[in-house]
């Protein structure tokens, strides 16, 4: 159990979280709350397929005298995205900090997924991030400060066999949250990136399969390729090299409490199959495109890439993930 870190009403900040059903999204919630700010813990369908869920995590708000409330937010839906952010300006007037947490990863042959389940995964991972910080960006704009916190991936710089649009939407992610980091020079607000490596949380467990069972079959070996990632990982996650998903969790309350335009573009958790090398490489190609364009500003934001968990504070103990 954490020790919560007390704050005064000006170090509190306003965190809307997503998908905090299960996995990095639950534990970032926890995290964030005990570390003394106030948390609006998302997730879809909080009166029916989550019910149980929203309320586990109500009663430990209320055990542990937690500032966090479980708001009903579909990242698919609009209409659910601006209520959702109603709701924490009508009760806070103001929202510091979104972490864009929500996400699914298909598994399978890439032709074998059909075009609904192709515009489920984008629509999710890539079309959701969009559709919050469209809703929180005049607010952070007109109060001069603000926090987006993007959840990518490793695989937004480099690839796994059947994840092909589970990767493509994190690319996505990735190009969408960079360029918003140098569109938002000046204003105050952060957009960084937070990108884990394998943990065992839900994601792999309810990874959604390609529908084409007959595509998938006419690729004779390779038509096992899902079957064979599940074994790498599920391998990986019952060994004693597998690795906590508060790390993540950790990073992202680190990441808050660092001051406005301190914060490093992305940082990496965990296993990163070269993915901190990438980071490290392409930083300085990107500052000269922005340099070759005119915006010097910009280009020491990009120039700012890469960064490192911190440690974790000294006012918290550390706890097994769920």
């Amino acid at each position: 159990m954490r020790v919560m870190n007390p704050r005064t009403m000006a170090e509190s900040q306003v965190v809307l979280i997503t998908g905090t059903s299960s996995g990095i999204g639950r534990l970032a919630a926890e995290t964030v709350a005990r570390a003394g700010h106030t948390v609006y813990a998302s997730m879809r369908a909080t009166a029916s397929k989550n019910r149980e869920t929203a309320e586990s995590l109500a009663k430990l708000a209320a055990a542990e005298s937690l500032a966090l409330r479980i708001i009903d937010l579909d990242v698919t839906r609009t209409e659910s995205v601006n209520d959702a952010v109603r709701t924490v300006l009508q009760d806070t007037g103001r929202l510091d900090v979104l972490v864009n947490n929500a996400g699914h990863m298909a598994i399978g042959i890439t032709e074998a997924f059909n075009e609904a389940q192709i515009e489920e995964q984008m629509n999710v991972n890539f079309m959701g991030p969009a559709r919050l910080c469209r809703a929180v960006l005049p607010h952070m704009r007109k109060s001069r400060q603000g926090l987006i916190i993007h959840i990518s991936s490793i695989v937004g710089r480099v690839l796994f066999p059947a994840c092909a649009f589970y990767c493509a939407s994190k690319f996505a992610l990735e190009a969408y949250a960079e360029v918003l980091r140098y569109e938002l020079t000046g204003s105050g607000v952060d957009s960084v990136i937070v990108q884990p490596g394998p943990f065992p949380t839900r994601l792999l467990a309810n990874s959604p399969e390609p529908a084409d069972r007959e595509r998938t079959h006419s690729y004779e070996q390779i038509a096992e390729i899902r079957a064979m990632f599940m074994d790498v990982f599920g391998k990986f996650f019952a060994s004693e090299q597998s690795t906590n998903p508060q790390e993540v969790a950790d990073a992202i309350s680190n990441l808050i409490d660092l001051p406005a335009g301190q914060r490093p573009l992305r940082t990496v958790c965990g296993p990163d199959y070269g993915a901190r090398a990438i980071n490290t490489y392409i930083a300085p190609i990107q500052a000269e495109v922005l340099r070759a364009l005119g915006m010097p500003e910009m280009a020491k934001r990009a120039m700012d890439s890469t960064g490192e968990p911190g440690e974790r504070r000294e006012q918290t103990q550390t706890t097994d993930a769920a």
